[in-house]
Formats: C-alpha cells, sequence, structure tokens
C-alpha cells in the first residue's frame, strides 16, 4: 500500500508510525486498539483520505503488520483478520 502512495502521503504516514514507535503507549487520536494485542495507527491524508497502519507492540518494538486506505466508517474485518494471521505467523 505504501509504496503506491505519492511521497507526501509516505511521509505522514511514517511520521505517524516514528511518533507511535517514539512515544508508545500512545492513545487517540493517533492510535487506537483493536483487541487482541492489534492496534491501529490513523494518518490523515490531504483531500479527506484515510489511511490505517495495523500493527502490534512488542516489549520493544512496533511490529507494522499491514496498511489499507480505508473507505468506511469501520475497519473491514478482513483487514483485521489478515493482521491477525500475519501477528500469529511472527511469533512462530
Amino acid at each position: 500500500m505504501v509504496k503506491s502512495l505519492d511521497t507526501a502521503d509516505r511521509r505522514i504516514i511514517g511520521e505517524d508510525i516514528k511518533d507511535v514507535e517514539y512515544s508508545w503507549p500512545i492513545g487517540m487520536p493517533l492510535v487506537r486498539s483493536l483487541g487482541r494485542g492489534l492496534w491501529e495507527v490513523r494518518s490523515s491524508l490531504p483531500h479527506g483520505r484515510i489511511a490505517r497502519a495495523l500493527f502490534c507492540a512488542e516489549p520493544d518494538c512496533v511490529l507494522p503488520l499491514h496498511g489499507f486506505m480505508k473507505k468506511r466508517q469501520k475497519t473491514p474485518k478482513r483487514d483485521i483478520e489478515l493482521a491477525h494471521e500475519r501477528k500469529k505467523g511472527d511469533a512462530g
């Protein structure tokens, strides 16, 4: 997802992820819990677009799992499931 965005959008998302990494734990409006150890970074892009980066927090790092452009009010279940699968794969 991120590679397909222009430089300005990538910079916004990267800064938001960096803020989470260096300020963890952090809450709304930048970060929201999705439950079961999964969190989302909430990035607002120009022209009313919204990007989400799903991650889990380990004792010594923030581990990105999935990113997408948000088109609906609620985070799509398939994106949450994909992040959970990737989280499980990392633990094994």
